[in-house]
């Protein structure tokens, strides 16, 4: 089951909740679908300014465990059409959401699960979470980003060690590692993560979103130090125009605190 509620000042955060905490909030097709749609909605609020950033967590002792296998029959599973028709849309998605976004992970982040949070722009962990690859046990391989994440932050050696050992990090370890962005004790991450979200939706949302992209360019281009540099010149030209850069020279020159709108 998927949550959609609205938080933070004004409702200015989209929360996101997976709510199926017996099966660890793993996964099925019709669960897929109601992320997107609740993806959708909180969207086209965030178009329309109200929604200026989005936190996604999972209910109960884990966050996501992964791809719903219950009911799965190996004989007749598709895995492919699985993964490259309802999962990978929804995580394109995810990572295109047009505000920061946040997740806070606790418990088991695993499979699929573990491809949310790549999606994701800022990931706090617990620190007793639990990631990883676990498909040495299933026959499976490691999926949703998975192999991508892990070989750029930890290298070949020891994304291969995790993938043939079965072996799960705590989340001290994945932040200590550079996988993510924070190791908060279990019994805050929810509060903290809350916090950092609704204070970036008080934000510059359009130079937030420059950076992302930019940051995504860097990653998924390999651009060097001087192609990043005139890409920061561009973005940095765009922002000129916007209300909120305006906003920001001038509060910093009046010597208060802003008042960013988030709109361009």
């Amino acid at each position: 089951m998927i949550e959609l509620t609205y938080t933070g000042p004004a409702d200015s955060v989209a929360e996101v909740t997976l709510n199926a905490p017996q099966k660890m909030n793993s996964l099925d097709e019709q669960a897929l679908a109601d992320l997107a749609a609740a993806y959708t909605e909180a969207a086209a609020k965030a178009q329309e300014g109200s929604v200026r950033a989005l936190l996604l967590r999972g209910e109960g002792r884990g966050f996501c465990a992964g791809r719903d296998i219950s009911h799965v029959t190996p004989a007749t599973d598709d895995a492919y059409d699985y993964l490259a028709q309802k999962v990978t849309p929804v995580l394109r998605q995810m990572a295109g959401f047009p505000a920061p976004t946040f997740a806070a992970v606790q418990g088991a982040c695993l499979g699929v699960g573990l491809g949310l949070a790549i999606a994701t722009d800022v990931v706090y962990v617990a620190d007793t979470a639990k990631i990883g690859s676990p498909f040495a046990n299933l026959g499976a391989t490691l999926d949703s980003g998975g192999h991508a994440l892990f070989t750029e932050r930890l290298g070949a050696h020891r994304t291969l060690d995790l993938i043939y050992t079965a072996e799960l990090m705590s989340g001290d370890e994945a932040v200590r590692s550079g996988l993510f962005s924070r190791s908060v004790p279990a019994d805050e991450l929810l509060e903290f993560t809350r916090t950092k979200a609704a204070a970036a939706a008080q934000g510059a949302t359009q130079a937030f979103l420059a950076s992302r992209a930019l940051v995504a360019q860097v990653r998924d281009e390999r651009m060097g130090l001087w192609d990043s540099v005139e890409k920061e010149n561009r973005a940095q030209g765009d922002l000129c125009g916007t209300a909120d850069y305006a906003e920001g020279f001038k509060a910093f020159q009046e010597k208060r605190k802003p008042n960013f709108t988030g709109r361009g």
